[in-house]
């Protein structure tokens, strides 16, 4: 499999949203947490700057939203569109970050009953945090793993 992913710009918005939606609610309301259609838009336009097309083999897969913040790569947003979801392309994806960044460590949040959680506990991430809503998770640089 071939991964790029690709700068969103402006005009990407709509399929973003569509896909927030299509990829969110279900996981959200479970969690009793109803957002609006321009309260999804704003948590989108959040650090938009790190928004990326994910685009595996030459098609548009979804989305995945990422920093490198105090020498930590932080995933903000992964969402595989329904239609390729259950094909591996979430682990694709995180370990060809962990190639990029072998040397940093990676953060990310997950609602508590998003089933996605077990994806990031194979990958080594571990709970360090909650709040309410969410597990706070965070997987040493792979050198450390290696170690």
């Amino acid at each position: 499999m071939n991964i790029e992913l690709k700068q969103a710009c402006n005009t990407d918005k709509p399929y973003l949203l569509n896909l927030r939606l299509q990829t969110m609610v279900e996981h959200l309301e479970r969690e009793g947490i109803f957002l609006s259609d321009e309260a999804h838009l704003c948590r989108l336009e959040e650090d938009y700057a790190s928004s990326h097309l994910l685009i595996i083999d030459k098609v548009t897969v979804g989305t995945l939203k990422f920093r490198l913040l105090n020498r930590e790569v932080e995933i903000m947003q992964l969402q595989i569109d329904p239609q390729f979801q259950k094909q591996g392309l979430g682990r694709y994806t995180l370990r060809h970050m962990f190639e990029q960044y072998p040397d940093l460590p990676f953060s990310l949040t997950v609602l508590k009953h998003n089933p996605a959680r077990h994806l990031y506990f194979a990958l080594g991430f571990r709970t360090y945090d909650e709040d309410e809503f969410e597990y706070h998770m965070r997987r040493p640089a792979q050198h450390t793993l290696m170690a």
